[in-house]
């Protein structure tokens, strides 16, 4: 039986790895959500101790941002621009505050994204007091992927308690029912508080907890109120949403400026509500018709799309990475599969702001058409379409053609001031990329059309921020520029090998599409691509960049980046014995406390196309810290960072390539010829490997 035609139980793969909890776990919150919006919770399943979490328990959208009084305190002409010699002319970056550093921070920090509300039980001792979380004990919490359903068990001095927690999966709204004798006792409420809306640091490399105080920042009103629902408005400067609760029993009452309770008046041992959110209209729906949205939902997301199964292999780690696997397919689905590129950590919590970096965006999401869930994908790809016109004001205000894309971006997509993020350039043939997996995945002229002006507009910034360089008859790339490696000069950065390789592959791709369309492409495109600076090499291995012979003395850490040019692209540029002999290097010397979650899978591509397979589970497997995922599935980087989704991304991405293969060089999402069975897995039979529905990679 071909590979592709080997039936696996879906269903089974799924529940042998369905987490569960029975302590406290500070890392490791459980979330429910649409894609579009998610709330984390505690053991309780709810937020109701969320002191005992290393990170905030978010209640997060793709819709709620606000700008810290008003959204034009600051535009873009106020930032601070420092100027940096770019082959005779000055070009401008906000990398430092310089003298305006009020607009600098309010530049960086705004828009974010908003924390909607902590949803929460209070819990009573028999002595009166207020249960704290010392004294919640017979915990045993289960979150259902097949279901997307959390259920929550635990027990206050002897009574226990048993919590549902499930998000719509159409409507950005949670449904819970609690059962236990508290509630005909008296001793349990839940209360829901929201927090001032402000971000109040200043260093990138802080988690902002909800601030409970500030009181006078924000305003919440009671616009509606009946024996079973209320509708609270939320108004925050220029910026508002609105809240509606419902519930099956129980009368609601202010107890804070900025907190309403719900007691449970003439409640016996059963209490359900849901609370839901928008920005003017928010929707709510019965307990029983939430679960069965999000049963519907996922039923139908873990049984379309690819799955594999690593049933029978003899390696010890097959069962860890396929663990893996499934959780960062339900966290990349929850988290990454909305209508605008994610922030890292998703809708968790914020990290830098709640912002994307669009340079992740394709870690995120690249994996969604070669598991056939393109249509995670389709949704972000056209925010880019939104933005275009920003994209080409900022490449015109740099004197350059087409449309550049920022790195660090709110909703809006504007770009922010930042010490690296303006210097950044590999983001720019992410959207090429990116839309020509969408046509692999749906070859019609339909997609041609809807992603046209992305692609042209892309490769024609990167025809005109590229270089022709008389004395080597090449097109060089900086500097200006960071390489992906961001521990490199702006200034000094030259030539990096994987911006080099993938604008190579970015403007023949883009040469394809306008063949497609029936268009002649722009001559440039071809004739830039054709002539791409070498990549730069030193004693048989590449370098970080042309003007960094120190690379694996003094540059050995953060990315090694230089061997995505072979692994994540086709390596047309590249030497394999000089690529394999840079990948065997970075194994020996890197230091890989200071690599990110994605740099493992990268490695395991570059390995894959290298055909070594051993070598590629290896390092999609090394003990490292920030190659740890956690009980819930999120791959750990460090304190304050305990989820970060392009490692999930990435893994999927890896794993679809190490088993479908890659493909030849006439592309078209055509398998190259040649490549053995699960040709990045090793082939001793340690590893038994059977999938469907996988795509190849580039």
């Amino acid at each position: 039986m071909d590979k592709e035609e080997q039936a696996v139980n879906r269903q089974q793969i799924v529940m042998r790895h369905q987490p569960e909890l029975t302590k406290w776990d500070p890392q490791s919150p459980f979330s429910v959500g649409n894609g579009e919006f998610a709330f984390s919770a505690d053991i309780t399943g709810l937020q109701s101790f969320p002191e005992q979490y290393e990170v905030p328990l978010g209640t997060q959208s793709n819709w709620g941002w606000h700008f810290t009084h008003g959204r034009e305190k600051f535009t873009d002409a106020d930032a601070a621009y420092q100027t940096f010699d770019t082959y005779g002319r000055e070009v401008g970056y906000p990398m430092k505050p310089g003298d305006r550093p009020e607009a600098y921070h309010w530049l960086r920090q705004n828009p974010h994204r908003l924390q909607l509300g902590r949803v929460s039980f209070r819990l009573i001792k028999e002595n009166g007091r207020e249960a704290e979380a010392r004294d919640i004990t017979d915990i045993h919490q289960t979150m259902n992927l097949w279901t997307g359903i959390l259920a929550s068990e635990f027990a206050l001095e002897g009574v226990k308690l048993t919590v549902t927690t499930a998000c719509h999966s159409d409507m950005d709204t949670i449904g819970v029912r609690v059962r236990s004798e508290l509630l005909a006792q008296g001793r349990l409420q839940v209360f829901v508080r929201f927090p001032a809306p402000d971000m109040t640091h200043t260093a990138w490399d802080k988690t902002a907890f909800p601030d409970f105080g500030h009181d006078d920042r924000h305003h919440t009103e009671l616009r509606e109120l009946s024996a079973d629902q209320a509708v609270l408005a939320r108004t925050m400067d220029e910026d508002g949403y609105r809240v509606a609760w419902s519930w099956s029993a129980g009368e609601l009452r202010q107890t804070g400026i900025h907190e309403w309770t719900l007691y449970p008046v003439g409640v016996a041992d059963e209490l359900s509500f849901s609370l839901g959110f928008a920005p003017e209209r928010p929707q709510t729906a019965g307990f029983a018709a939430i679960v069965e949205a999000s049963e519907r939902h996922w039923a139908s997301f873990w049984t379309s799309g690819a799955a594999i199964d690593f049933a029978g292999s003899a390696d010890p780690r097959a069962h860890e990475l396929e663990r893996r696997i499934v959780l960062s397919q339900f966290l990349c689905a929850m988290h990454s599969g909305g209508a605008i590129p994610p922030q890292e950590t998703g809708l968790m919590y914020n990290s830098w702001f709640g912002k994307a970096h669009l340079e992740m965006h394709w870690w995120h999401a690249s994996h969604f058409p070669l598991w056939g869930r393109e249509r995670f994908l389709r949704s972000s790809m056209d925010w880019y379409t939104d933005i275009l016109p920003i994209a080409r004001e900022l490449a015109e205000s740099q004197g350059y053609a087409g449309a550049r894309w920022p790195k660090m971006v709110g909703f809006d997509g504007k770009p922010c001031p930042s010490p690296v993020a303006p210097g950044l350039i590999w983001q720019q043939p992410h959207p090429i990329a990116l839309a020509e997996m969408l046509y692999l995945a749906d070859p019609t002229r339909a997609t041609l059309e809807r992603f046209r002006s992305v692609v042209f507009e892309s490769a024609a910034f990167m025809v005109s921020f590229a270089h022709w360089n008389e004395a080597t008859k090449t097109y060089d790339l900086g500097p200006p520029l960071i390489p992906a490696q961001e521990c490199h000069r702006l200034q000094d950065s030259m030539n990096p090998p994987y911006e080099v390789e993938y604008w190579k592959y970015g403007l023949e791709t883009a040469v394809r599409w306008a063949e497609r369309l029936g268009e002649t492409p722009d001559a440039e495109w071809a004739k830039v691509a054709g002539a791409m600076a070498p990549l730069p090499e030193k004693d048989g291995v590449y370098l970080a960049h042309e003007h960094c012979p120190d690379t694996f003395e003094l540059k050995n850490h953060d990315h090694p980046s230089m061997l995505g040019a072979m692994g994540l692209l086709p390596g047309t540029l590249a030497d394999r014995e000089t690529m394999l002999n840079t990948l065997l290097k970075v194994k020996e010397c890197w230091q890989w406390d200071t690599a990110w979650g994605w740099d493992f899978p990268m490695c395991a591509m570059t390995a894959a196309r290298l055909g070594e397979p051993d070598l590629a589970v290896d390092f999609l497997l090394m003990d490292a810290v920030k190659n740890t995922y956690l009980t819930n599935g999120h791959n750990y980087q460090r304190p304050g960072l305990s989820a970060y989704l392009p490692g999930n991304g990435g893994l999927l991405t890896a794993v679809a390539m190490m088993a479908a293969g890659w493909q030849g060089e006439h592309g078209e999402g055509i398998r190259a010829e040649g490549l053995p069975d699960n040709p990045g897995f090793p082939q001793d039979g340690s590893w038994s490997v059977k999938w469907e529905g996988l795509k190849p990679w580039l």
